[in-house]
Order: structure tokens, then sequence, then C-alpha cells
């Protein structure tokens, strides 16, 4: 009888880590945190220039900022109080984080990054007349888009421009239809209608005025459903959720090639689970990483859209897959290949997948830049540190942007280390931008970058010829992009010296200042000099 009770007691542990084990899929977990209770949200990552990755958690009264750099070493860092809510999202820009919250009276908080690893600072709450709380929030380059809660009439879209990130400022709205989440590309908004099932299309080129191209049917049924979209990076091919509980939502891919003919190709569901619910997709490449509620996270590969094929997943919320708004709520994947995932109840995980091909290494460029603001002759030193944001374009007609880095130059060294993790190995163009200075292109051709995982070097400093078109200024013994195209408009004009003008008269001081064009925190007759010879010579951006 004992023999037999232990053999029992044996058969059901091995029935009991069998189970285990078929809940995780090609991946495998490296830290969970659960410091702040219940009722996690949203959840975004934030690449410093140094390379460190950060975890920003939205929790029930607040924002977690979370170190997962070191796998053995996945550590909270410091917390932001909020208005009490159970839904909280953020973007980044810059070094800044920006929070919303369905909260009352949480209007945008703005979180200086800048000091971490030690701690971030709320340097602002924002908000305009009428405008409260926010559902979602979006982010494509110096725009945020704020989406439902009370920030648009009927729940829409207001767009805010942060090209002074602490000091947002409002510009136009879209009002046709409730908006619960949508995407950005270039200047096309694709809105995610949950109340009526629908995606709409908005050219937002004109960012005081968004008009409408389409609105399409992406549910079948007009009610409760399509929460948010993800759009391949080809642009052929939308991917929506369907965040409905009955029947339970599923992926669709929709072939959007031709907008006058957009088509329903297939739908998606985790491998043997036929009940959880879908809830957020993001498109990192070829694989389509999905928060899947009670199924967890699902990784997809989406390299055949048309036939989506799981290839690996982790369940966050392991005793049930039933049809419930619980569970994973966000995905996140860091270039390093980390997955962060929020769960309602389970707090962050942080995990890695096995699958071939879903980490490769990327593509990495140490680069030397600088605008002649920023340059001193006699010190042979960058008045301070900056950064640039620097597009990887396709180097053929439309010239694409493939994938997109942020890298701090170095004062002394004037470089800066970039990293592509979307890009494969290919021959493209480094698009330099600085907030207050002029885009510039290498040198013509391209760069040959046909091996991801090493270091490549590119120097714009050395000669004139490193950009396309010459297109930089000699200063002492160094080439330099041009300063003063504030209103980044691609042309230094009277407009840009005007606005250093008038900041001169005010005697503006600051950190970062976009008038403020040699770096010194004061704004003078020497950043109106700049301005007003590089507008006397038509200077402005030459591409291909």
């Amino acid at each position: 009888m004992k023999k037999l009770f232990l053999f029992l007691i044996i058969a059901i542990s091995f029935c009991s880590n069998s189970h285990a084990q078929l809940g995780n899929q090609n991946t495998y977990l490296i830290k969970q945190l659960d410091a702040h209770g219940t009722d996690y949200s949203a959840l975004w990552g934030y690449l410093a220039p140094n390379g460190r990755e950060y975890a920003i958690l939205g929790c029930y009264t607040g924002t977690a900022f979370i170190d997962v750099t070191d796998s053995a070493n996945v550590h909270e860092v410091d917390f932001v109080n909020g208005v009490s809510s159970q839904w909280r999202e953020m973007k980044v820009y810059d070094h800044y984080a920006y929070i919303v919250s369905e909260g009352t009276n949480s209007r945008l908080q703005i979180i200086d990054l800048q000091y971490l690893p030690d701690s971030v600072s709320l340097v602002n709450t924002w908000s305009y007349s009428g405008y409260t709380k926010t559902h979602s929030i979006s982010q494509s380059g110096p725009y945020l888009y704020l989406n439902g809660g009370n920030s648009a009439g009927n729940g829409g879209i207001t767009i805010v421009d942060i090209t002074n990130p602490v000091s947002p400022v409002k510009k136009g709205q879209w009002t046709n239809l409730y908006v619960h989440d949508s995407r950005i590309l270039n200047d096309t908004i694709w809105a995610s209608n949950v109340y009526t099932g629908q995606t709409s299309i908005i050219n937002a080129t004109n960012k005081n005025s968004p008009v409408t191209v389409k609105t399409f049917q992406s549910y079948p049924v007009s009610t409760v459903s399509t929460h948010n979209c993800a759009i391949t990076d080809d642009r052929k091919y939308l991917l929506t959720t369907n965040e409905v509980s009955s029947p339970n939502g599923k992926l669709n891919v929709w072939n959007i090639e031709d907008l006058d003919n957009i088509s329903f190709v297939t739908e998606w569901q985790p491998t043997g689970i036929t009940t959880a619910i879908v809830h957020n997709v993001e498109i990192y490449g070829n694989y389509a990483v999905i928060a899947h509620y009670r199924a967890g996270i699902r990784i997809v590969d989406i390299s055949n859209p048309v036939v989506p094929v799981e290839v690996a997943w982790y369940d966050t919320y392991p005793s049930s897959n039933s049809a419930a708004f619980t569970g994973c709520w966000a995905v996140y994947k860091f270039p390093s290949g980390k997955i962060i995932g929020s769960d309602i109840t389970g707090g962050l995980f942080v995990i890695k997948s096995t699958v071939a091909g879903f980490n490769p290494q990327p593509i990495k460029v140490n680069m030397k830049v600088f605008t002649e603001g920023l340059y001193n002759i006699n010190t042979n030193r960058l008045n301070r540190k900056d950064t640039v944001t620097v597009y990887l374009r396709n180097n053929t007609s439309p010239y694409a942007i493939v994938d997109s880095a942020k890298t701090s130059i170095d004062s002394v060294s004037f470089s800066g280390l970039l990293t592509f993790p979307k890009a494969p190995a290919g021959v493209y163009y480094l698009d330099v931008k600085y907030f207050n200075g002029i885009r510039t292109w290498s040198k013509t051709g391209g760069e040959i970058l046909n091996t991801n995982g090493i270091t490549y070097n590119y120097d714009f400093s050395l000669l004139a010829t490193q950009a396309y078109g010459n297109n930089l200024i000699l200063k002492g013994s160094k080439f330099c992009t041009y300063s003063g195209d504030l209103n980044q408009n691609g042309v230094i004009t009277l407009d840009d010296v005007l606005g250093v003008n008038n900041d001169a008269n005010i005697f503006a001081t600051g950190v970062r200042l976009i008038s403020d064009l040699n770096a010194d925190g004061t704004v003078e007759l020497s950043d109106i000099t700049v301005a007003y010879n590089n507008s006397s010579n038509f200077v402005g951006a030459i591409t291909p």
C-alpha cells in the first residue's frame, strides 16, 4: 500500500511538472517583479545612450522604472507617483518619458530620464483647457498623439508638439470617432476605433488639421472590438487585435497595399488555445510579439503574414486560458533580445526567446558627428555632450527608413555608439538629425554595412565629402553639421534667425534651449550670428 501511495505521489508530481513545462515554449524567464500589489497596466522600454535598458511599468499608484540590463540584477530604480488608476500608458522621446492615465486629473506627466541609473525626475505635469485624462498615448518623432479620454472631442486624438520636450504645445485634433489606441507611420495615423470595430486612416501631414483618408470595418460586427494595431516593416500588412470576450478576440491580418481595396487575409490565435482574448501587438522585423491576456506573451513569425506561425510563448497567467480581461497587458522588445511583459496581477516579466533568428546581432556604428555651434575651437571640445538621432535609410529611392537609433555624442571623443537592431545587413545612408541643426546625410552611395554584430566607424568631421553634397562647414580643423534650423523645415531662414533673436532679447537661459546654438546656457549675439550667417548663405538640407 505504501509503495502504491509513493508511486501515486511520484506520478502526480511528474504530471504536474510536465504541465508546467508545457506552459512555455522556446522562452525562459529572467526575472519576475511584483512590488506594487495588483492592477498593473501598460509598459514601455527605454534604451539609454550608454546602452542600459529600462522597463517603464504602469502601476495602480504610479509608474515604476526598472533596470533590466543585467539579467542577474533586475531591480527597480525609482517610482513616480500618479493619480490612482487601473489604466496607465507611456511612450519615450529623447530622454523623456510621457505618461498618461484615465485617472481623474492625471493629465500628462513628463519624466526626465537622463539621471538614470540613479533616479528619474518629474519635470512637468502638462494640460490644456478641458483636458484631464487620456486612455493611451502614441509617439512619432517630436509629436505625441493622445488617444481617448477627454483629450479631444468624442474621445478622439489630440496631436502635441514636443519639439521642446518639457513644454508641449497643443496642435490639431481628430474627433470623428472614439480612438482607443493609434499607430503612427510617418505622417499617417492608424486609429483603432474600439467601440465601432473600425480602423481609421488619418493624414496628419498638417499637424494642425488632420484629415480622414478612410475608415474601414476591421471587425465584422460594429461592437467593442478593435483595440490596437501594428504594421509590417514593408507597409503591406496591418495586424489588428480584437479585444472582445464573446466570441473571444483574435489577431486579424489585413492587406493594405491598396487603401482603396483593403482586404482581410487571415486570423490567428495561440497554439491549442481557443478561449483567451488578444490585447496588444508589437512588430519587430519578421516577428509579432503579442500580449494575449491569459495566454501570456506570444511570439509569431510573420515573415509570411498570410500564414502566421507561432514559434514561442511564455504564459504569465498559467492558471487559466479563459476569456477574461486579466493576464498579460503589454509587451516590448529591447535590442538585446530581452522581452518585457506586464501582467495585470503578476507585475513585470522579463524573458528571452531561444528561437533562431529572433535575436539577430544588430548593426552597430561608432559615429563622430557634431554641430558647428557645439564645437569650441579654443578647447577642441564640445561645449557639452548631447543627443542625436540617426535614421538608417535604404540607398535607393524612395530611401525608406529601415531603423533609427539615438546616441549621446561625447564632448571629448566627439563620438557615440549607434545600435540598429531591426536592420539586416545592407547598404545604407546615415541620416543625422540634431534638434536645432540641418539634417545631414552620409556620403554619396551609402555605407556598406554587410555584417551584423560588428562595429563600423563613420566620421563626419574628417572631410566635407563625408556628407552627401559636401553639406558640412569647416570650423578650425573639424567639419561640422550646420546649426540654426529651429523649426526643422530643412532650411535656415529669417524665421530661424528671428527665433534666436527673440530669445536673445529676453536673455533666455537654460539647458538645451533650441535657440542656444552654442550650448553655453545663454542665448546671445554669438547664437544670432551663427543663424544669420547660415541664413545668408541659404544653408539647407541636401539629400539624394
